[in-house]
């Protein structure tokens, strides 16, 4: 029988804990003597019933038998199925306390592991409504023995739960998905099997504009052929409002990638429209854009008030992606220049410069490592560096880099705060100092969260 180190504390059997903290995925976290327990739908203050599953030599794992005593901040969630559904995991929590977790969470890893003891860190900023705000799904598509299941996936795992409502996404997004069905099963389409590669439609994805509306529904298959989709075109254009572009996109490689290369144009445009601010977007099935709107918008409106633009300063936005920020920053800077390693993005980002009749933003296609120091070498010195790399953070090559620039602010909007701890204690050891950090909730009912950090030279 598995026992902890030292303790005699054993797997498969029951005990009663109380909650005291939680976790990085909002799991709540309790002690048996002083072993640390992990509880999956436990809350801070609560005290509950839990049987151990997992015993290792510094942590346990317990499944959450029953809530003795209920903290106050405990909900109903609004969906039957996000226990098992990978899309959410916190609508057992008032959205006042999800806001509550994200901000400790941002606390503890910039105290942990960033050191930061003097940058002040701001509550979460939530959403006034925190549903049916995603205006992007993408959605496997599989059989459950004869019938067809269209859903998120289960947690590490590819078992699709099929949903008829998802409550994050828009709500048009369950229409078109009650289509697919329907459709699929009348004319007997195959939905893709992963283990075998065979079958047809393997993800349906759906995009809406949310100031213009538009919508884009893709279908991507496994191959060049989809019998009869003249009568899904047909059904589409008859229920979905707005509906301006349905594309089929080929994937027939054996990958977890959604979205293949190959698009055809099924019916509509090759894109759809929306705005970020007063800037208007194009969006390919392909495009990166972020996927909660409001939010976005509050994000970037941060990351410009912490930028402390007079219309005299020069930006450096690394890691520049499609230009979304870089163009968001244009409207108040002298000069913004976007370096982005991927030319497809670069690509995007300039046509959505000359949509929107933008002069003084250029886009570079490079490492962002190596093409500032040639920017500086050509005489261009930045005042402010903008940072949004990926999750992984920054190449600390780059962190030397901008350092040597020696910018009077850095402005980091990361995804997240465990890498923007490490890559923010890197600064401040080249003579930055964190100044002020923003938690923002992108992804409500989920455990993510954004933020976005100012850094002024010490």
């Amino acid at each position: 029988m598995t026992k902890a180190l030292n303790l005699d504390i054993k797997k498969n059997e029951d005990y009663i804990i109380n909650i005291d903290n939680y976790g990085h995925e909002g799991e709540g976290v309790g002690k048996i003597d002083n072993f640390t327990v992990f509880v999956k739908g436990a809350i801070k203050g609560e005290q509950v019933k839990v049987k151990l599953i997992k015993v290792n030599k510094n942590y346990g794992v317990g499944k959450l038998l029953e809530v003795i005593k209920p903290a106050s901040c405990r909900t109903e969630a609004v969906c039957s199925i996000y226990k098992r559904c990978g899309g959410c995991n916190l609508q057992h929590l008032t959205y006042e306390e999800q806001l509550n977790f994200k901000t400790q969470r941002v606390q503890d890893v910039m105290s942990r592991i960033g050191k930061l003891e003097d940058a002040e860190i701001l509550r979460t900023l939530g959403m006034e409504n925190p549903y049916n705000y995603r205006n992007k799904v993408q959605l496997p598509v599989g059989m459950n023995g004869e019938e067809i299941v269209v859903g998120f996936y289960a947690p590490r795992s590819h078992d699709i739960i099929d949903m008829k409502t998802c409550f994050i996404q828009s709500k048009l997004g369950d229409k078109v998905v009650e289509l697919l069905k329907d459709w699929m099963r009348k004319y007997k389409i195959k939905a893709y099997d992963e283990k075998t590669h065979s079958g047809t439609v393997r993800h349906v994805m759906i995009r809406e504009g949310f100031k213009t509306k538009d919508v884009m529904v893709v279908i991507v298959t496994n191959g060049n052929k989809l019998p009869n989709v003249n009568a899904l075109v047909d059904e589409l254009k008859a229920e979905i409002p707005n509906l301006k572009s349905v594309i089929q996109n080929i994937n027939k490689d054996k990958t977890n990638v959604i979205l293949g290369l190959e698009s055809i144009i099924l019916w509509g445009q090759d894109t759809i429209a929306d705005y970020i601010g007063e800037f208007k977007f194009n969006i390919s099935p392909l495009s990166f854009f972020q996927v909660n709107p409001v939010q976005t918008e509050v994000l970037y409106s941060k990351a410009l008030e912490y930028a402390e633009l007079t219309g005299d300063e020069v930006v450096f936005d690394a890691y520049c992606g499609t230009g979304t920020i870089s163009l968001f920053l244009s409207k108040a800077a002298k000069k913004v220049y976007g370096i982005e390693i991927i030319p497809q993005a670069i690509n995007n980002a300039n046509e959505s410069k000359r949509n929107n009749g933008v002069s003084n933003v250029e886009f570079i296609v490079g490492k962002s490592e190596e093409e500032i120091p040639k920017l500086i070498k050509s005489g261009i010195n930045p005042d402010v560096i903008m940072l949004d790399p990926p999750r992984k953070g920054c190449e600390e090559s780059l962190l030397h880099a901008i350092a040597a620039v020696e910018p009077r602010r850095i402005v980091y909007v990361s995804c997240d705060p465990a890498t923007l701890a490490r890559d923010l204690r890197i600064l401040e050891d080249l003579g930055y100092k964190a100044q002020e950090i923003q938690p923002v909730d992108m992804f409500p009912q989920g455990h993510h969260v954004e933020c976005v950090a100012k850094m002024v030279r010490k």
